[in-house]
């Protein structure tokens, strides 16, 4: 994984990653060791721990019980993803089974579950802020919510450093949200890039035009009872029988998406 890290590295340009969790894998460890080379990341079901012994116990059986298709399959979804989106399942287990070398996926596979861990730690201010080691770039960190990969994205948002970092955990999703849910994605990351000062000019969504529209709506209402009730109220004080004090009305901001 190294290694292969370090061929990389000529590509490499301002880079915001999107792939699968070994690429994910070698960016962050690239950002780490390079982080002038990288200005920010999106890391989908992203696992920076190595295997425990346990794991690695279990990886061994199951590489002796069961085919290679299964394996990469049960790590990309979950029990109830396999169980219920048998189109999706259907179509990624021919894709696996007859466009991909089979050796060469085994061999990754083996350096994949051999990974090392990177170490990673939360800076603390007043402590090891200038010393831990972690991410140095904006991170935005998506996993499915019936992924199997959601109990190592939590714990690798809770080592990098919370002003930098951002969780996003998509609902009705499994372990491929750019595959089943890529608008709802392709939002955040525009999110993530305009928050990096990027695409200034970028279009709003329906929502938030819908959420701007709405809140100009209750403003003017505000203003317009506001003045009518200036108005009355003078009225009223100076002595006008059927001076009317209006109060202001429960207000209701609808949105949509």
């Amino acid at each position: 994984m190294d290694e292969l890290q370090d061929v990389q590295l000529t590509e490499i340009k301002p880079l915001l990653n999107d792939k699968n969790a070994a690429r994910n894998f070698q960016d962050f460890d690239c950002q780490l060791s390079h982080p002038d080379l990288v200005e920010g990341l999106v890391l989908i079901n992203v696992d920076p721990c190595a295997k425990g012994w346990i794991d690695w116990a279990a990886s061994k059986f199951s590489g002796w019980t069961t085919n290679i298709v299964d394996i990469v399959l049960a790590h990309h979804f979950g029990h109830e993803e396999l169980q219920a989106n048998l189109d999706l399942i259907q179509t990624y287990r021919l894709h696996i089974a007859q466009d991909i070398n089979q050796d060469n996926l085994q061999l990754f596979l083996t350096s994949y579950n051999s990974r090392r861990d990177l170490e990673i730690e939360r800076p603390v201010i007043g402590v090891n802020e200038n010393t831990a080691k972690t991410l140095k770039c904006p991170a935005l960190l998506v996993v499915g919510d019936n992924s199997p990969a959601v109990e190592a994205v939590v714990e690798c948002n809770s080592r990098l450093d919370p002003t930098k970092t951002t969780l996003l955990k998509m609902a009705d999703c499994g372990g491929l949200p750019q595959v089943v849910q890529p608008g709802k994605l392709t939002e955040a990351f525009k999110y993530f890039v305009q928050g990096m000062g990027y695409m200034p000019a970028a279009s709003m969504t329906r929502l938030m035009r819908s959420r701007t529209h709405s809140s100009s709506s209750v403003g003017s209402g505000e203003s317009i009872r506001s003045r009518s009730h200036a108005s009355n109220h003078g009225e009223g004080s100076a002595g006008t029988p059927d001076g009317i004090d209006l109060q202001d009305a429960p207000q209701t901001m609808e949105v949509s998406c």
